[in-house]
């Protein structure tokens, strides 16, 4: 311990994980938070934003319909989810899944790709 005391764990914790990247990932994770606002009210009715992975969000559409809708949107969503997260911590692509039943399982591995 540098300094003759000792160091509080709070106060160490910032930079441990900033040296393992994981403050970047828990920016990124706040996407999940974000998505309702950032896509509106009617686009947040028909989907589920699940899980971040690296910079991957994931998200879970009510219908094929929708999911073929939300593709072609694909560009502006990203942009309106990454304008309230912190620059360091954007999500570099959305991937859409088509919800399973009533959402409570897993996305179904049917993804609309570009």
């Amino acid at each position: 311990m540098r300094g003759g005391g000792p160091t509080r764990v709070g106060d160490l914790l910032g930079s441990v994980l900033k040296q393992r990247g994981v403050d970047k990932q828990l920016r990124r994770v706040g996407a999940l938070d974000a998505w309702a606002d950032a896509v509106g009210e009617k686009i947040a009715s028909v989907t589920n934003a699940k899980v971040v992975v690296a910079s991957t969000l994931f998200v879970e559409v009510r219908s094929s319909a929708w999911l073929m809708e939300l593709d072609f949107m694909k560009a502006a969503l990203l942009e309106h989810v990454n304008e309230r997260l912190e620059q360091d911590g954007a999500i570099e692509r959305i991937v859409l899944t088509l919800m399973e039943g009533d959402g409570s399982n897993p996305p179904t591995p049917i993804t609309s790709e570009r």
